[in-house]
């Protein structure tokens, strides 16, 4: 650069390697921690927006307005590009530690909040914690099984009744699921075929039905729903009814703390209109700032609810996240309310049926062997 020479494409990424490498955090296991650089912004800019919101109205206005936005882009980015980030996770943990923390140093003093109301929200904000932390765990990815998996054994010693200089010694033996169970041919082409269509050649293993390859963790998932930014991995057979649990703690916990800061800041207004009118909340500070706060949990909660209400929905009909999205881009299903409600008609066993199965799902799971593993 000094130089004044022209720059080869790939060195802004070599240094920014560099500089995500050398940024370590003491640690007393094992040494120093590498210090993933997408959990920084979230700890630096949401504080400082909220801040700077709580000065004004129209501040307020514009930074409400700007971070989801900002949110949107670079969610829209990263999904682009398939690469996983810490960003959404960051700044999710973040944002309901930083609006607990909050809640217990602006709104608890001003009293009108009491232990009952106390005890409730911290419960809500332990269960949810405890949920993601569930979901965060294996989401059911798909082991190699033997039975499936077209292998090649390399046998380096002798076979029976062979020329020891065949082939310099050794023999290669192909072995399909066919060829094991001894069917006929018509049957082990139709399993070949169907091996040969739901084959991952990343993995290397045979995807079972509704089974799906994340491009983002970089596994096949059983029963794949999609990839949630917001814990930063799959949702699958394993941990699809915890994800589900997460949104239901997060939504009881923030709506009730939404309802109790309202109150506190707007004692003269109702609940269901102290968002938008609520006269003199800008005249200090403090207030102003659980103001803001109430709206940027109404935002955050206005999205999960989306989520939540898509999710009930799939479920209702036995439909996953991606199931939908290839059904409506292939023009296979039937779709209501500008794609909301999509029924693809093929896994739904009734309202009831589908919800039956949805729970009992996750027990259906085998451990995984300690042969797949190795």
């Amino acid at each position: 650069f000094f130089k004044r020479e022209p720059q080869k494409p790939e060195s802004m990424s070599q240094i920014a390697t560099v500089i995500s490498d050398r940024i370590r955090v003491p640690w007393l296991w094992g040494g120093a921690q590498k210090l993933d650089l997408s959990i920084v912004p979230p700890l630096i800019l949401l504080p400082a927006l909220l801040h700077l919101a709580a000065l004004h109205f129209l501040l307020g206005i514009m930074v409400l307005t700007a971070l989801p936005g900002l949110v949107l882009w670079y969610y829209y980015f990263t999904h682009r590009k398939k690469g996983r980030t810490l960003f959404f996770l960051s700044l999710a943990l973040f944002s309901l530690a930083y609006m607990y923390y909050l809640f217990i140093w602006e709104v608890l003093p001003r009293g009108g909040v009491g232990q009952v109301e106390l005890v409730a929200v911290t419960s809500g904000v332990i269960l949810t914690l405890l949920a993601l932390f569930h979901t965060k765990r294996n989401p059911g990815v798909v082991r190699p099984d033997r039975e499936n998996v077209h292998s090649t054994v390399m046998y380096y010693a002798p076979l029976p009744d062979r020329d020891l200089s065949f082939n310099g010694g050794s023999q290669e033996v192909s072995q399909t699921a066919a060829s094991r169970t001894g069917s006929t041919e018509k049957e082990g082409a139709e399993l070949m075929e169907s091996s040969r269509r739901n084959w991952c050649s990343v993995c290397r293993v045979v995807r079972p039905p509704r089974a799906g390859h994340c491009r983002i963790c970089g596994v096949c998932v059983l029963r794949l729903d999609h990839h949630c930014v917001w814990i930063n991995n799959c949702v699958g057979q394993a941990n699809h009814r915890s994800f589900l649990l997460t949104l239901i703690f997060f939504l009881l916990t923030s709506l009730y703390g939404i309802s109790l800061v309202l109150q506190c800041v707007c004692p003269r207004q109702n609940v269901l209109t102290a968002l938008l009118y609520c006269p003199g909340v800008y005249n200090q500070y403090s207030t102003a700032l659980c103001f803001t706060c109430a709206w940027y949990s109404s935002i955050v909660t206005g999205g999960l609810f989306h989520l939540l209400l898509v999710q009930v929905i799939n479920i209702s009909y036995n439909v996953t996240e991606r199931e939908a999205r290839a059904a409506l881009r292939e023009k296979t299903a039937r779709s209501a309310y500008w794609g909301l409600v999509v029924d693809t008609g093929v896994y739904s066993l009734g309202l009831r049926g589908n919800w039956s199965e949805f729970i009992s799902m996750g027990d259906n799971l085998k451990p995984a062997s300690p042969a797949d593993l190795v």
